[in-house]
């Protein structure tokens, strides 16, 4: 089929399925009206009609599992409204459980933020705080503690965001990207690129907010897609960093400023008093809200196989329960795969053309930093207190692998990403 064909017939589709999407999901809006926006508190069950984005069985209720020979069952207790297994290169998706339910994000809307505007701004830019910059922070947010009339760099701000979560560094960015109406304009349009039809965007942050909702299969689209760039896999993979603190002026005069630790709150990242770090874990993004409950999306790699989880608001009330639930998924998948047959795929982003085979001239394929340059050889990022993100040696644990265009645009699937290996990681 001409190249000009295929464009205009995934338009089609992709028009087919924005429409179908804002059809199937009309039970979640608050009211019938044309200026509705989605429901902030979830219905008790999903609707029995989701979208279909990535297959038909994705757009079913209940666990979604094809078994074949030899699989594992799926693990028992998984308490979870909404949850995806998948496999991060072939997009495949192992399983699922009301994928396209539509779900407040909490703070793994911060996935989309920043695969929205990392691409912006040089991490050695700085940018000086004023106190418009820190307004309309809601009340309770997760702060990693900046301070008015102190500078930072977009380095220091992106350490905040995926470390801490910080709402106020969320803030400061967008405020550099000309505010936050902005910025959820253009957090949108990249959602809707990356045919994640579930999200509706209403505060870059996550913070709760009337009609502020996404989907356990929309969130691993944004992770999917942030994880292609290596500040994006770095941040995410950060266990802990030095932030700058307040500027003090001694006894004679003397200016000083110095930092303080933070500490990455991705329990399967770090460990924690009922958890161990997951085997393998490269991060990517958790969050928690009065009316999201718990959310997480996680990237995993074991015997150069890499697999995405999702999981939104567990029902067990226990510690760590979202963790606990997304490392049992993680290692049924890692168990399952090649045992099932999928349910569903990750889609690629609108105007792709995904027909690109194995085989390709790699000669010609985007590295994985834009350069243009493919490379299959080991790189390792420095992870020293000098760029500020001390705690985890950047190192190959995925190496060689084909890259597979199927966009103009650079996104890459079926590829080894460098993922961090980080039981090499540095205290």
């Amino acid at each position: 089929m001409p190249a000009t064909n295929k464009t205009v017939t995934r338009s089609l589709l992709v028009t087919s399925a924005t429409l179908l999407s804002l059809s199937l999901t009309a039970p979640a809006f608050a009211d019938a009206s044309p200026s509705a926006t989605p429901s902030t508190s979830p219905s008790a069950t999903p609707p029995a009609n989701m979208s279909t984005v990535g297959g038909e069985q994705l757009g079913q209720a209940g666990t979604q599992v094809n078994l074949g020979t030899g699989a594992p069952v799926l693990p028992k207790d998984i308490s979870a409204r909404s949850w995806i297994v998948s496999d991060a290169e072939s997009g495949e998706v192992l399983a699922s459980h009301n994928a396209h339910w539509r779900l407040p994000p909490a703070s793994t809307l911060k996935m989309l933020f920043a695969d929205t505007l990392l691409p912006m701004f040089p991490k050695t830019t700085e940018h000086k705080v004023v106190p418009s910059d820190l307004a309309g922070i809601g009340s309770g947010s997760s702060m990693v503690g900046i301070k008015e009339d102190e500078t930072y760099t977009v380095h220091d701000l992106w350490l905040g965001v995926f470390l801490r979560s910080g709402n106020d560094a969320v803030h400061v960015l967008s405020a550099m990207n000309k505010g936050v109406d902005q910025t959820v304009e253009d957090m949108q349009a990249h959602a809707e690129e990356l045919q994640a039809l579930d999200t509706h965007v209403v505060s870059p942050d996550g913070y709760d907010a009337k009609g502020q909702v996404s989907s356990a299969y929309d969130l691993t689209l944004f992770a999917r897609s942030g994880l292609q760039k290596k500040d994006f896999r770095e941040y995410a993979s950060t266990v802990s960093a030095k932030f700058p603190g307040e500027t003090t002026k001694n006894s004679k005069g003397k200016t000083t400023r110095g930092t303080f630790e933070i500490q990455n709150t991705n329990r399967l990242l770090t460990g924690d008093s009922d958890i161990s770090q997951y085997q393998g874990i490269a991060g990517v993004k958790n969050g928690n809200t009065t009316n999201a409950g718990a959310t997480f999306t996680g990237v995993a790699e074991r015997s150069g196989k890499v697999l995405l989880v999702t999981v939104m608001n567990p029902e067990k009330d226990e510690h760590n329960q979202v963790y606990k639930e997304a490392a049992a998924l993680l290692d049924w998948g890692f168990k399952a795969a090649g045992k099932v047959e999928p349910v569903g795929e990750l889609v690629p982003p609108q105007g792709v053309d995904s027909s690109a085979q194995p085989g390709a001239n790699a000669s010609s394929t985007p590295g994985a930093d834009g350069t243009g340059e493919a490379s299959t050889k080991p790189v390792a990022a420095s992870a020293d207190a000098s760029d500020g993100s001390s705690g985890v040696g950047i190192a190959l644990a995925i190496t060689g692998g084909l890259l597979v265009l199927i966009a103009a645009g650079g996104f890459l699937v079926n590829r080894r990403w460098p993922l961090p290996d980080l039981m090499r990681r540095r205290r």
